[in-house]
């Protein structure tokens, strides 16, 4: 056999033996990079830095969590789509990112082919957050001011087409008030513009208030699941608060660079599902109101796409736009 084609097998041998089911079980051999698409200090920031220190027992490296907020998230995506397919780069997304595509009028990536799913890791309620010395004290305060001078109030959210956003927006629309949307590069500084009194209200995930309610500056008017939250018993629902039916609740997954071997991402997937069983990890996800997922990589490419079609028509009634 010539030298030549005895070298092209063995390349070929060793190519796939990187991509084969023992290669994947020796990930990762350095640093993985966790791309976070907002700010530090938001519910997915605390998410990442979470279960980075889970991973970093179960992987023996420490992941790199790297922020990059912007437009929604989509600065972070893109980054991820010029990575290579080898698991050492990563995204923890929230729930906008399969809605971008009908937020911005052009992306400069597929929202699903240029993607790889590995799992859905956990999800949460939303509040609506007031500033404590503020006048608004209860939901019905808001809609009531809101219905006696239309666009007068104002709320922070973390980029346009995030939960946060529509969440909002579904509020507008359920309960028939008119509130200007104000986007901002993640939950944490929307919560700051609310304490400054930049802004009345907020909505954030619970992971981004539960802190600093008790003796803070801000209070939760309402939660946006159809259910009271276990972290916040108190506080009640928006449907309680007089919109009937309203729930909506924001969700967090992993995505990899498209085309990762099949093996690597059933491997991180594994590895996610143990880092939720972490004691630590449990007890930080019932702190911030969030419960776990941990699905595999085929339901949570399924469940994007039916989120997709649950949310286009509303996103496109309420001709929701990048500004």
């Amino acid at each position: 056999m010539p030298a030549s084609i005895k070298r092209l097998l063995c390349l070929a041998s060793l190519a796939l033996a990187m991509t084969s089911p023992a290669g994947a079980e020796s990930f990762p051999t350095k640093p993985v990079h966790i791309l976070v698409p907002y700010a530090a200090g938001g519910a997915v920031d605390v998410l990442a830095r979470t279960l980075g220190q889970s991973l970093a027992k179960i992987w023996g490296q420490q992941p790199v969590i790297d922020n990059r907020p912007g437009a929604g998230g989509i600065v972070a995506s893109q980054a991820l789509t010029q990575s290579a397919p080898d698991g050492y780069t990563l995204i923890l997304v929230a729930s906008g990112h399969p809605l971008n595509q009908f937020i911005y009028p052009s992306l400069p990536y597929d929202t699903f082919k240029d993607f790889t799913a590995i799992s859905e890791v956990a999800s949460s309620p939303l509040a609506i957050m007031a500033a404590k010395q503020g006048p608004f004290k209860t939901l019905q305060d808001v809609l009531a001011a809101s219905r006696k001078q239309p666009d007068s109030l104002s709320y922070g959210m973390s980029g346009n087409g995030t939960s946060a956003h529509l969440a909002g927006e579904l509020l507008k629309y359920m309960a028939d008030v008119k509130i200007v949307a104000i986007p901002y590069k993640g939950g944490a500084p929307a919560i700051t513009a609310v304490i400054a009194g930049e802004i009345p209200l907020s909505f954030n995930p619970l992971a981004e208030v539960v802190g600093q309610l008790d003796g803070g500056a801000v209070r939760a008017l309402a939660v946006t699941s159809a259910e009271r939250s276990k972290a916040l018993p108190d506080v009640p629902t928006v449907a309680e608060s007089g919109v009937p039916g309203y729930d909506v609740s924001v969700w967090w997954g992993f995505l990899g660079p498209a085309k990762m071997p099949p093996e690597l991402a059933a491997k991180i997937q594994t590895d996610l599902k143990a880092a939720l069983q972490d004691p630590v990890v449990e007890k930080t996800l019932v702190q911030i109101g969030a419960t776990p997922a941990g699905s595999t990589p085929a339901e949570f490419d399924a469940f994007m796409h039916a989120e997709v079609k649950k949310w286009e028509p509303v996103l496109k009634a309420a001709n929701i736009r990048a500004q």
